[in-house]
């Protein structure tokens, strides 16, 4: 599967953005999707996921995240967002989008557990 992500920009503290990625390839209904993180000098972090349809489309969140993120998947247009709002200048990242098929729930946080990505976004926090 391809993945293209969008949405990235510069914004203020407080300010809301929402961030897109499209699929193309494989069967996208059972790919568990996720959003991740890369600040520059520090590792890769998982920032949210929605499990496919051979987990409910399960939900989860980093503890940072929870309460002002939120991840949604359009199975139709083969498409995750992740609605960002509140957003604080630790968000500041370069936000990439992942998906893997056959995904365990606990494996679902792990950057090295997907094997397809986005090139990026870049997402910009001021103060």
């Amino acid at each position: 599967v391809q993945l293209q992500a969008s949405g990235g920009g510069l914004v203020q503290a407080g300010d809301s953005l929402r961030l897109s990625c499209a699929a193309s390839g494989g069967n996208f209904r059972t790919f568990t999707l996720a959003w991740f993180r890369q600040a520059q000098g520090k590792e890769r972090e998982f920032v949210a996921a929605v499990r496919g349809s051979g987990g409910g489309g399960t939900t989860l969140y980093a503890n940072s995240v929870k309460g002002r993120f939120t991840i949604s998947r359009d199975n139709n247009k083969s498409t995750v967002d992740l609605q960002m709002n509140d957003l604080k200048p630790e968000d500041t990242s370069v936000y990439y989008c992942a998906a893997q098929r056959g995904l365990i729930l606990s494996s679902t946080r792990l950057h090295n557990a997907y094997n397809n990505w986005g090139q990026g976004t870049q997402v910009t926090v001021s103060s």
